[in-house]
């Protein structure tokens, strides 16, 4: 954990009332449907910087389907670079957003404010499935068809899911993308297997079976399961999101961001979401958080090698 507010953030707080940023509404683009981890915890970052600056600031949702958070991205890319619209974004905005072929994003157009949390990101089956573990699934794929529902092919959950498939012998028979991965798209049967965030399985959790989670240390609400790291140890990788806005945009701006962010993120809400669902909540500044992009371009360099992208 990262101590929140230090002396420089407190005297922002101190000084925000005769700054001149911000005047007017401010926009969180979340490339993302409403409802998981990164869009409630931006939501309480959003009612935090409007309590604390006494301007409307709202969450605009944007997902891209089959695209993943790129249309979104390329929103906050495209926007005025004057701090007034602020992406949240998962890992693979900055890391693979450049190198997908969109102009928007290539070269990378933003920086970071601060990482903030870290997704328990898990590959789930059906509780009925004839597999109730990675091994049962391994097995069972060198036999017969098993489709895979991701958010995109090109995301690192996805990437990560399809190396480890790679490093245990089998491969999906066909994978397909989706907005939203949840109950219901297990109930549904539109796929076998799906790599989404615990957040949106809670509700089915006793009837679904996760058969490995995406990241270094294993989920309190699901200690039986293991990380992808424990089957393949060079698959070790965590799933963040943060807070990003366009490189030009004033360092004043982003400091009343990020006090507001810090604030948010120790509220009672925030901190409550750690127990009732796993994620991990925390505060990177903009060095500590550009150091974490680097070290993860590296590890997720080797899984685009291995998978063949």
């Amino acid at each position: 954990m990262k101590k929140f507010l230090t002396a420089a953030v407190l005297a922002v707080i101190a000084t925000a009332a005769s700054a001149e940023y911000p005047e007017k509404p401010v926009t969180f683009v979340v490339p993302w449907p409403p409802g998981d981890l990164e869009d409630v915890l931006t939501r309480l970052i959003a009612d935090e910087f409007q309590a604390m600056y006494d301007v409307p600031a709202a969450v605009v949702n944007k997902p891209g389907g089959g695209g993943g958070p790129f249309p979104g991205a390329v929103e906050v890319a495209t926007a005025p670079a004057d701090g007034y619209t602020v992406g949240s974004f998962v890992t693979d905005v900055p890391i693979g957003g450049p190198e997908i072929g969109i102009p928007e994003l290539s070269p990378n157009p933003f920086e970071p404010i601060g990482i903030f949390m870290t997704y328990p990101f898990v590959i789930a089956a059906s509780g009925d499935a004839p597999y109730s573990d990675w091994e049962g699934l391994a097995a069972y794929a060198n036999e017969n068809d098993v489709a895979l529902g991701h958010f995109g092919s090109f995301l690192p959950p996805t990437q990560v899911t399809f190396a480890a498939a790679i490093n245990s012998g089998f491969d999906f028979a066909s994978e397909a993308a989706f907005d939203a991965l949840d109950c219901n798209t297990l109930a549904s049967g539109d796929v076998d297997v799906i790599n989404t965030t615990l957040q949106l399985i809670l509700p089915c959790l006793n009837d679904v079976n996760v058969l490995a989670n995406i990241g270094s240390e294993r989920l309190s609400l699901t200690p039986d399961s293991p990380t992808v790291s424990e089957l393949v140890p060079e698959l070790t990788v965590s799933l963040w999101n943060g807070l990003f806005v366009h490189k030009d945009v004033p360092q004043d701006a982003r400091d009343k961001i990020s006090v507001a962010a810090q604030k948010a993120l120790q509220s009672e809400k925030a901190q409550r979401l750690i127990g009732e669902t796993g994620v991990l909540i925390y505060w990177k500044d903009a060095a500590e958080s550009q150091a974490q992009i680097e070290s993860d371009t590296e590890v997720l360099g080797k899984v685009a090698e291995l998978v063949g992208d």
